[in-house]
């Protein structure tokens, strides 16, 4: 059975070693990476943790596995402005499987080439599959995207659709079926999601506010209201949705996913009223999918409203513990 060092010079650092990336001192192998942050620029810095059997089903393709990993914290960079430098993985194996890691591997370098973020560090060991990923990305000083600066007033937006990925795990439960072709969609939506890395370049100098909806709309909306000091209220029957979830014939069912079923990793932001006919700007041009779908106002809690009629739900968004 290779030891450590062996899978981390096999799998993960020789491929990083063909592939210098700029500011990069010193990659893997060593205690640390040494890394040269691009001249004038402040670091955005997350890390995340998916769970076998809680984040991805446990015998899923650890291709798909990987691209899930890495997209997803690849969303968090795009939640404020910034852009993917490099990343670090903790990789936890319930046993030192190659040709497992081979196909890891192979998904987590594509989409590392995708989105041009360098793979410098990292560690693994043996327990149950985890898979922990620090992202790291450059942000102008002063132009990250918060959440603390929404204002009365300012209007809501969502890019995309939502309810995606809540209506894929539904799909691999199989406690709900789909058309193939909407199967095949909503798989690709849970394994493989947009950081909206360029919308969110788009809208840094536009948005007051921004965050990336992981644990349901109306979950993730309440951290904006809570960092601003103020309330907000969604017109429900201006969520968007996909083709996928229209065809399901299931109103509520589809906007109970879309409100709280959270894993879309679509942007949330918040934009002044004088700053609406930028926006309205790029949408017409096509460069910017993003829908209207509430407004800020006062108070301290996320309202949901359909046609003006309180609309309720059976939960607001994904619980970790």
């Amino acid at each position: 059975m290779p030891g450590e060092f062996q899978l981390i010079r096999q799998f993960f650092q020789r491929e990083q070693a063909e592939q210098p990336a700029a500011g990069v001192l010193l990659g893997i192998g060593d205690d640390c990476a040494l890394l040269d942050i691009p001249v004038g620029k402040q670091l955005a810095v997350s890390v995340d943790t998916l769970v076998a059997g809680v984040h991805f089903p446990t015998d899923a393709d650890p291709e798909l596995i990987a691209e899930r990993a890495l997209r997803t914290n690849l969303s968090d960079l795009a939640a404020m402005g910034a852009e993917p430098l490099w990343f670090t993985l903790a990789l936890t194996l319930p046993h030192a499987d190659e040709e497992w890691l081979r196909s890891f591997s192979r998904g987590l370098f594509a989409c590392a080439r995708d989105y041009k973020i360098a793979l410098v560090g990292g560690d693994t060991t043996s327990g149950p599959l985890s898979i922990t990923i620090q992202v790291m990305g450059a942000t102008a000083p002063g132009a990250a995207l918060r959440r603390d600066g929404a204002n009365i007033g300012d209007f809501i937006l969502v890019t995309n659709t939502l309810g995606d990925g809540a209506a894929a795990l539904a799909a691999i439960q199989k406690t709900h079926i789909f058309a193939d072709e909407h199967t095949d969609y909503l798989l690709q939506r849970f394994y493989r999601p947009t950081p909206r890395l360029v919308e969110s370049a788009m809208i840094c100098t536009i948005a007051s506010s921004a965050l990336d909806i992981s644990d349901g709309l109306v979950a993730d909306l309440q951290h904006i209201c809570d960092a601003s000091d103020l309330g907000a209220v969604i017109d429900v029957e201006n969520v968007p949705l996909s083709p996928a979830l229209q065809s399901l014939n299931n109103v509520p069912q589809a906007l109970e996913w879309a409100l709280s079923g959270g894993d879309d990793y679509e942007l949330c932001f918040t934009v002044p009223p004088e700053k609406m006919a930028d926006i309205a700007m790029l949408i017409a041009q096509g460069k910017l999918q993003a829908t209207v779908i509430g407004e800020m106002v006062a108070g301290n809690k996320v309202i949901c409203e359909y046609e003006g009629q309180p609309f309720e739900l059976t939960k607001t968004g994904y619980q970790h513990f």
